[in-house]
């Protein structure tokens, strides 16, 4: 996970200029067009911009999604095609944008973060929406097309799409990107637990690292989750000009959803903080065990020891002295010694158990 992941001008650069950018430039560019009417809809791939022209001067609702990395020279002509405003066609040249909504005039343009799983760590991709009158412009990063479910819904239940205005198909996109919280945070409640059972067996220092990983991610996730909570609440509480009242129930249903993917990042950031208070403090509980055999070894030896090194002195081989040591002469004196420091370990044993101390 990078800490900073926003492209940008060099200061100075003069608002709305459209640089080419470092970074994403080899992902391949698709666009595609479905238009609908109440008894139509088509779909195309396009080869370039000026072919969606003439599917702009019917009266049908026209949905153009740009996938993967988009040139200046094609931004400049989707601006210039739709009127979108060089501020946001920047926006959209610099992905990595906080999600946000401005309104321009007659359109709406929205900046939205979907977060996807990609090599076992997670990753934003930019997902930017223009709404007009009768369009949607969508842009997205990366090689796969995050709203092929969408397209399949229209394929299947077109009837109920082509119907309704086109801001309808605008809460579709949004509430896809919303709702693709549920299952991100779904493999994170997995991995929290096998963390916790982890945790409690035997943790080490790849533990550690697992705890951080997850932490800095879920950290990323409140980063992108948060401020799109935010975008959703002001779309349902103020009024643009391009969206129907009547789509705002439809609005409500997705804050609440997003309100519901906060709660249970929330939950799931406390966890892992609170995992690694466990894990400091299996770990020195760990080590307390270890000390504890340590010293219950070493307390067995001190006597032992201790009897070893009285037997050791050479005070056995003077006659002259009463204070010699005559069990240095004794037959068994050897087994004797054994069988006493034997002895003295075992009531040590006894003691330690019957006080609980293993």
């Amino acid at each position: 996970m990078d800490y900073f992941t926003k492209d940008y001008h060099p200061p100075g650069t003069p608002p709305g200029t459209l640089v080419e950018a470092e970074e994403g430039a080899e992902t391949p560019l698709s666009i595609r067009l479905m238009g609908y009417t109440a008894a139509e809809l088509r779909e195309r791939e396009l080869a370039n911009v000026s072919e969606c022209r003439p599917y702009l001067q019917d009266s049908s609702n026209t949905w153009i999604h740009v996938q993967g990395y988009a040139e200046p020279a094609i931004l400049r002509q989707l601006g210039e095609m739709f009127n979108l405003h060089p501020l946001a066609m920047e926006d959209v040249l610099n992905t990595g944008q906080r999600p946000k909504v401005e309104s321009y005039d007659e359109q709406l343009f929205v900046i939205l973060s979907l977060a996807v799983i990609h090599d076992s760590t997670i990753k934003a991709r930019q997902i930017s929406l223009f709404l007009g009158e009768d369009y949607i412009v969508s842009f997205c990063n990366g090689h796969s097309d995050p709203f092929e479910p969408v397209r399949k819904r229209l394929r299947k239940n077109g009837q109920r799409f082509q119907s309704r205005s086109i801001d309808y198909l605008f809460y579709i996109l949004i509430d896809l990107v919303v709702d693709e919280g549920f299952p991100i945070l779904e493999s994170f409640g997995e991995q929290l637990e096998e963390l916790e059972l982890e945790l409690l067996r035997c943790p080490t220092q790849n533990t550690l690292a697992w705890i951080h990983r997850i932490k800095r991610e879920l950290l990323l996730l409140r980063r992108i989750f948060w401020p799109q909570r935010e975008v959703v609440n002001r779309l349902l509480r103020e009024d643009y000009s391009p969206m129907t009242n009547g789509i705002k129930i439809y609005l409500r249903d997705c804050y609440d959803h997003s309100i519901q993917i906060m709660e249970l990042l929330e939950t799931y950031r406390e966890m892992s903080s609170s995992m690694l208070d466990v894990y400091l403090s299996s770990v020195s509980h760990h080590t307390n065990e270890i000390m504890r055999i340590l010293t219950i070894i070493a307390t067995i030896f001190i006597p032992l020891t201790f009897i070893a090194g009285v037997y050791g002195m050479n005070f056995g081989d003077n006659p002259d002295s009463p204070w010699a040591m005559p069990e240095l002469s004794w037959y068994y004196g050897y087994p004797l010694i054994w069988l006493v420091m034997i002895a003295v370990a075992v009531l040590l044993l006894i003691f330690f158990k019957r006080r609980g101390w293993f």
